[in-house]
């Protein structure tokens, strides 16, 4: 069970650091008023949240499932364990495909704007959207929601 543990808190380092290096960049570009720099920031949250978050959050789900698991945590039985479960399922099978969308056409607008070099209307229009920010957002909060309900198991 110690190894599961150990690999588990890997897993969420790896996840944080794949939120964190995704994340920060989408914020960047929605606050920044040059067009090249908010290029720069969409296509670089785009590779980061396709080369560090996703396995991040691949590998913490099954480390964290099968820890639970290894400590003889049952789904049903034990309330939280389920809780955990469907927001996991929630959150990172359905929240972060959204985020990971937005954050594709992003980038794609952006390469595109970046050839013609100008601002092109689908640009403007994702820029407008706030969708990778939106769900950037849910998963942000979702990931002190989730240690709390693991650390303190209050149901």
């Amino acid at each position: 069970m110690d190894w599961w543990r150990i690999l588990h808190s890997l897993a969420l380092i790896w996840l944080g650091a794949g939120l964190g290096a995704s994340y920060v960049l989408v914020l960047k570009a929605w606050w920044a008023k040059d067009l090249r720099h908010q290029m720069y920031c969409l296509i670089e949250a785009a590779n980061n949240e396709t080369r560090v978050l996703l396995p991040g959050a691949m590998l913490a789900g099954v480390t964290g499932f099968f820890w639970g698991v290894a400590a003889n945590y049952h789904l049903f039985q034990d309330a939280w364990f389920g809780m955990l479960a469907l927001l996991f399922v929630i959150f990172w099978l359905v929240c972060l495909p959204l985020y990971g969308f937005g954050l594709r056409r992003a980038r794609i607008a952006a390469l595109t704007a970046q050839k013609k070099n100008e601002e092109t209307p689908e640009l403007r229009e994702i820029l407008d959207d706030k969708v990778p920010l939106v769900f950037g957002t849910v998963l942000l909060l979702s990931v002190p929601l989730m240690a709390w309900i693991a650390v303190f198991k209050p149901i």
